[in-house]
């Protein structure tokens, strides 16, 4: 097993060397600097939270949070810096998509096997 966990600290590592992550980073960064752009993504961030809690939990979503959340997300697409966070954010996800698609590939194999 220990193989395998050391392979999971190479990719680690790896990720952290990938361009989609520096450029993440980056972005994040440049963000985190500027206190108007920080406030507004502290609380683009706190609005999404809110609301997947709620979703969680089974509550409802009431139309007036909808529309919080609507106004929250056109406010930071306006923003260049958290724009381009959140489009580095999403090279990051493909990233980590395509990952977990290589790595369950063998549970998949196995299984879908078994099925025909």
């Amino acid at each position: 097993m220990s193989n395998v966990n050391d392979k999971a600290h190479e990719l680690e590592q790896a990720i952290q060397e990938s361009e989609e992550y520096k450029d993440l980073k980056a972005a994040y960064d440049k963000v985190m600097a500027d206190p108007n752009a920080k406030q507004m993504f502290d609380n683009f961030r706190n609005t999404q939270l809110e609301l997947q809690q709620k979703q969680m939990q089974g509550m409802e979503i009431t139309e007036e949070e909808v529309e919080k959340a609507k106004q929250v997300v056109e406010l930071v697409q306006q923003h260049e810096d958290i724009s381009k966070l959140m489009e580095e954010e999403q090279r990051v996800n493909v990233l980590i998509n395509d990952l977990s698609r290589i790595i369950t590939k063998p549970l998949e194999e196995l299984y879908g096997a078994q099925e025909q």
